[in-house]
């Protein structure tokens, strides 16, 4: 190997990192993006909605890193569900994380599983989600554990 292969060696592998750092840069921008213009509204409509039946919602956000939602049980302080977006880290694109919990009663302890956000959708296509479409995903998965939990025998 001459002086020269290692040189070109050293600046591909510095361009590679510049590249991956400009990536990750670009996705956590667009991560808060999607939540401004997407993830929030959506909750926004959906917390007006949710208040004709009782159930008061909240959301959190950190910057860059989630957005999470929860229900509570009708007329209760105590929580029922979560919905939550995480954007991984060192996220080079816009691949979320979906972590849900939920609690059958009350008295029960929160449930946790974790899944890929809209999963047949591409990460490209994330920003491209409506603001219906993202409400439908999380009244889907609310709606559905509550009634498995409704009916359930434990």
């Amino acid at each position: 190997m001459s002086k020269s292969d290692w040189k070109d060696e050293l600046r591909k592998y510095f361009e590679s990192v510049k590249i991956i750092q400009k990536s990750k840069a670009e996705t956590q921008e667009s991560f808060d993006q999607f939540c401004e213009f997407i993830a929030e509204p959506a909750f926004e409509s959906l917390e007006d909605e949710m208040k004709a039946y009782g159930i008061k919602v909240k959301m959190y956000k950190e910057k860059s890193r989630f957005i999470h939602f929860e229900f509570f049980f009708p007329g209760s302080k105590i929580d029922n569900y979560h919905y939550k977006l995480i954007l991984p880290r060192n996220s080079y694109e816009l691949r979320l994380s979906l972590v849900l919990k939920g609690r059958k009663l009350p008295h029960s302890s929160l449930e946790e599983t974790q899944e890929e956000f809209m999963k047949d959708i591409f990460p490209s296509e994330v920003m491209k989600i409506s603001k219906d479409e993202m409400v439908r995903d999380i009244v889907a998965h609310y709606r559905d554990f509550n009634l498995a939990a409704l009916t359930s025998r434990d």
